[in-house]
């Protein structure tokens, strides 16, 4: 067994296919197949049903999955280790954020780590939930990871670093007779049309309090991609619950920010491995934090 049949097997689990992960690491498919049989062969189980042209992980296959990440984690980060002594700072870093944190604050965490570290690359994965962002750190998909969460979500298997707490408010339309002081009441949302995020999201979780309220508003889109709520907003689709974050994007494009009575607010997280960092994401995760400490 070798890192590189290692590689095939993640490449074919993580693009749920042989015929896809030919594709991504440039290679022949039956190539690909005989790689994983001979590393099925050194193992001694089986880690995939071929049923047909499908292939389905065996139980001994989802087994892998974890470790097979561990051990090529270990190993990039033996090579940049080296790279490190030899004075090089090359390398990439992978963060997994939820999209508002990618706004705010990981822009800014970025802008100063490359300030520091120009010749790392950060590759941003986009994950929807709280939990998909601790399963991509806590599964080797990412070694960082950004989320807001409510105080008391749970996190196990990962090391959380307190952020900071951001803000819920309301996005309006340009017309929209909302909260004339600025601020807008849960009352005042009756009858009301509301884009809002899937079940799971924390935005969401706000919509769903007002409504337990008794204040009688409807959702008329949902969607997890914050690049189509705006647009949404300023064509009078309806009004939407977001991240102080975005607070000066929808400003700029046009549209009312209020602020909500009663206040809620995000608790934004920062997450990494138990495990030995990279250099690239040690330095980013210190970073991050010193500039959040000082």
């Amino acid at each position: 067994m070798d890192a590189r049949q290692l590689r095939y097997f993640l490449a074919i689990v993580d693009e749920q296919g042989f015929n896809r992960a030919a594709e991504r690491l440039h290679l022949a498919q039956p190539s690909l197949s005989q790689a994983i049989r001979t590393l099925e062969r050194d193992l001694g189980v089986e880690l995939f049903h071929r049923i047909g042209r499908r292939a389905v992980l065996t139980e001994a296959g989802h087994a892998l999955i974890e470790p097979a990440r561990q051990v090529l984690r270990d190993l990039d980060t033996t090579r940049s280790t080296v790279r490190s002594v030899a004075g090089l700072r090359t390398g990439r870093v992978e963060v997994a954020s939820m999209p508002s944190q990618s706004v705010e604050p990981l822009s800014a965490m970025i802008t100063r780590f490359h300030q520091r570290h120009p010749g790392v690359l950060v590759v941003i994965q986009a994950c929807f939930t709280p939990q998909s962002v601790v399963d991509a750190v806590r599964g080797g998909k990412a070694e960082v990871g950004l989320l807001g969460a409510a105080d008391d979500v749970a996190m196990p298997g990962v090391r959380v670093h307190r952020v900071e707490q951001q803000p819920f408010v309301l996005v309006a339309p340009p017309g929209s007779e909302l909260g004339s002081d600025g601020c807008v009441r849960r009352e005042e949302l009756a009858g009301a049309k509301v884009i809002a995020a899937p079940l799971g999201n924390r935005m969401r979780h706000v919509v769903d309090e007002i409504q337990a309220a008794g204040v009688d508003l409807r959702i008329v889109v949902e969607t997890a991609h914050r690049e189509a709520i705006l647009p949404l907003v300023l064509n009078g689709v309806g009004v939407a619950v977001m991240t102080q974050s975005w607070a000066w994007i929808a400003r700029r494009a046009g549209a009312r920010v209020l602020d909500l009575d009663p206040p809620s607010s995000l608790r934004i997280s920062l997450v990494h491995r138990r495990g030995r960092l990279t250099p690239g994401a040690h330095d980013f995760v210190a970073t991050a934090l010193d500039e959040e400490r000082g």
